[in-house]
């Protein structure tokens, strides 16, 4: 980037994690070049209304790096008016979940004609829903673990089979909403009878869920970087301070360790790079994704969990530390993501 750009830094949201995403909006803010940028924050409220530019500037400028300690703020527009009329060259969005990560937003900057940062708008809402991107990954040949669909109407009108078919994948199973991140909503299920509450948790948080088969495997997690030709970092590994790798141990606790490099041996790590790169491409991915892989312990098979297409940004987030042991530091990594969403636009 030579000129100096004008950016729509995009943060906060209706989803559970809009206390997530504005702390990600800081350590971005922080690690924009004030010289070759000028930031222009736009915070969205819970009820997804858009703050005015002073209190967007003022939610952005706390210090906190705590996702349970943000401002909380109303908004007044269902749309920044700034967003159509302040020539912006760039957005960036900082939205976790739902109306952010699932292709609305993207959705939003492409009829505004606006490069943005991040996977394009079918690609965001085909990862964010874990039961669709579960569906294209075994149609792919890609192994995932074995799942049970589950949704509102078939649960109240058939929980007796579902609950069956569930358990006759064994236990542990993970209870996961189809269509959130950050490990909310989840439960680990180790008793036969925590399956139901567990499911009505899930359901709690959207209209389907989907019951998983729990692997005795650790978790390796590869950030990809790129548009037409992507790179795969270093690849991780998180060993969970908690049961698993939960949203308190993602952003409250810190209680998690991560290895990276990952203790993998050549071939396995050249083995879990190429495979988040298949994942990537399979999915139309742009811009970037974190790839989240199992590598089951007994047989060393490696399997594919899920696919984040806004990762966190906070300062323990595993995105840019895995960029950062592969050479690339936090700001040359957001300059490269800007680089690369104009790059996209520039070729259609």
């Amino acid at each position: 980037m030579t000129e100096k750009l004008r950016i729509a830094l995009v943060f906060g949201g209706r989803s559970e994690e809009h206390d997530v995403s504005i702390v990600s909006a800081r350590s971005v803010d922080r690690a924009l070049d004030r010289g070759r940028c000028e930031v222009v924050p736009m915070a969205i409220d819970r009820c997804g209304l858009w703050a005015d530019a002073e209190t967007s500037r003022r939610v952005l400028a706390e210090s906190s790096d705590r996702a349970d300690d943000v401002v909380r703020f109303q908004g007044r527009h269902r749309l920044d008016p700034r967003l159509i009329d302040g020539n912006f060259d760039v957005a960036f969005p900082v939205l976790h979940g739902p109306y952010g990560e699932d292709g609305t937003i993207q959705g939003l900057f492409d009829m505004l004609d606006l490069p943005y940062v991040g996977c394009d708008t079918a690609s965001s809402a085909l990862c964010m829903d874990k039961i669709f991107c579960k569906r294209l990954l075994s149609q792919a040949g890609l192994p995932t673990a074995e799942w049970v669909e589950v949704d509102r109407t078939s649960w109240a009108k058939d929980r007796g089979r579902l609950i069956e078919r569930s358990l006759a994948i064994g236990l542990p199973l993970f209870v996961k909403p189809a269509r959130l991140g950050s490990s909310v909503g989840i439960t680990k299920v180790v008793e036969d009878t925590a399956l139901a509450q567990a499911i009505e948790l899930a359901l709690n948080h959207g209209d389907r869920t989907l019951v998983e088969k729990g692997l005795d495997a650790r978790e390796i997690e590869v950030a990809v970087l790129g548009n037409s030709s992507p790179r795969a970092a270093v690849p991780g590994e998180v060993v969970p301070g908690n049961e698993f790798y939960d949203y308190e141990d993602k952003y409250l606790e810190s209680s998690s360790e991560l290895l990276a490099p990952a203790p993998l041996d050549e071939a396995m790590t050249r083995r879990v790079q190429e495979i988040a790169l298949e994942v990537f491409s399979l999915l139309g991915c742009s811009g970037m994704a974190r790839v989240d892989l199992f590598l089951e312990r007994e047989r060393n098979l490696v399997w594919v969990n899920e696919v984040n297409t806004i990762p966190g940004f906070t300062s323990i987030s595993l995105y840019p530390r895995l960029w950062g042991l592969s050479g690339l530091a936090y700001p040359s990594l957001i300059e490269e993501l800007i680089r690369l969403a104009l790059e996209r636009t520039a070729g259609r």
